[in-house]
């Protein structure tokens, strides 16, 4: 029996603006499904990609509906479900809560597709995903993969690594049992430190955190951990200055506002600015408003670094720009071409509504983090599989006609 030859095809769900397919088309991915349930995103991405008919607005728990769609055996399908019921935007509630959930929609689809499942999986999540309700979330989400026959790997990957913005990811990657790569080291079985499998996982340094080392220790999957020989990623050099644009031409604030919002900076804060303002020249921070003790608070940060690009729920969620030059200083709201920026995408084409943009874009996955995670995974394993699989279909060879 012949072997299979895999194509590099990806599904992406809950593929918001599209900035996991605009990671992966660069290394030859097709994309031949993309869900997600919100029409502006849906605009967004067709926007940018063309007409897309393989992208379907759909719920994901319609499983039947989304099954039809998928005509082709993904041999990748990536999932960035839903965070809110995982951090404090959604009080913690957990796989509890009606949008973090849809997960298991996601997973019943993998079920439905029997022997379509594609042949890995990566999931991607806040961090709050390794301590919803104590670790129990994470214990589910992962031992639903295994049930599917895919061994779990799981580490956190950092945007400020490649773009200076403060975003850190827990990312699960999982390999179905039938991959041949020899780049997999399988945990021993009936064993969880197997000596190659641990080799590997100590090896990965600040990948996996001692809390995230802890959580896998105690948790046990119907396969099992798997992992490949990765390393951190070595650190971009970058600044701050070439995101954010300084001119004149952007939309300042009037007076008004600029000193309302210089007034809600806290004594430590108004410190850091001031001494700024003496140093003379340019500096530029990034500032988020805050409640603290009951009263709204503007912090502002000075180390090369935007803060986590959030969703635009209220003024509070929104990233603002501070330009302090030659003992001036200026206020101003982050633009979508600065989120754009800060995403590794920076020629993404914009939507023509600034919340949006702004939505579509703090919902995203940083693109660069997505490449480093192809370089160093996806792509590797699947050119093993065509490899092997080549090879096998070459080495059996046709029978000998009989000549009478």
């Amino acid at each position: 029996m012949r072997q299979t030859i895999p194509t590099k095809r990806f599904a992406e769900f809950f593929a918001g603006i599209g900035l996991v397919h605009e990671a992966l088309r660069g290394s030859g991915w097709n994309c031949v499904y993309a869900n997600d349930i919100d029409p502006k995103k849906e605009a967004m991405y067709k926007g940018h990609f063309g007409p897309s008919p393989y992208f379907h607005l759909e719920d994901v728990w319609q499983t039947n509906t989304i099954v039809e769609e998928i005509h082709e055996r993904p041999f990748l399908a990536t999932a960035s479900f839903p965070c809110t019921d995982l951090s404090l935007a959604g009080h913690c509630h957990g796989f509890e809560g009606d949008k973090s959930s849809t997960y298991f929609g996601f997973i019943r689809v993998l079920q439905a597709l029997d022997t379509r499942k594609p042949s890995l999986v990566i999931l991607e999540n806040v961090t709050g995903f390794l301590t919803s309700k104590g670790g129990a979330d994470f214990v589910k989400a992962v031992c639903a993969l295994a049930t599917e026959g895919y061994w779990i790997d799981c580490f956190v990957l950092d945007a400020k690594s490649f773009v200076p913005q403060s975003r850190p990811r827990v990312f699960v990657v999982a390999f179905h049992d039938s991959l041949k790569s020899t780049r997999i080291i399988r945990q021993e079985r009936n064993e969880f430190f197997g000596d190659a499998w641990q080799s590997a996982i100590d090896n990965g340094g600040s990948l996996r955190p001692d809390s995230l080392l802890r959580l896998m220790a105690k948790t046990t999957v119907p396969t099992g951990w798997a992992t490949l020989a990765l390393q951190p990623p070595k650190q971009a050099k970058y600044s701050i200055a070439s995101i954010i644009d300084t001119d004149n031409d952007q939309d300042w604030w009037d007076k008004a506002a600029t000193n309302k919002h210089y007034k809600m900076l806290s004594d430590l804060h108004l410190k850091e600015v001031k001494r700024r303002i003496k140093e003379g020249g340019t500096h530029i921070g990034t500032v988020y408003r805050r409640c603290r003790y009951n009263e709204m608070r503007a912090e502002v940060r000075f180390d090369n670094l935007a803060g986590c690009l959030r969703t635009p729920r209220g003024g509070s969620a929104r990233q603002i720009v501070m330009l302090i030059h030659d003992g001036n200083v200026r206020f101003r709201w982050m633009s979508p071409r600065e989120y754009a920026r800060l995403q590794g995408a920076p020629d993404f084409t914009l939507a023509d509504n600034t919340i949006q943009s702004l939505f579509g874009f703090g919902d995203g996955v940083c693109v660069p983090v997505i490449r480093w995670l192809d370089q160093n995974v996806l792509t590797p394993v699947y050119e093993d599989e065509l490899s092997s699989a080549t090879h096998t279909n070459r080495s059996k060879k046709p029978p000998r006609k009989i000549i009478a």
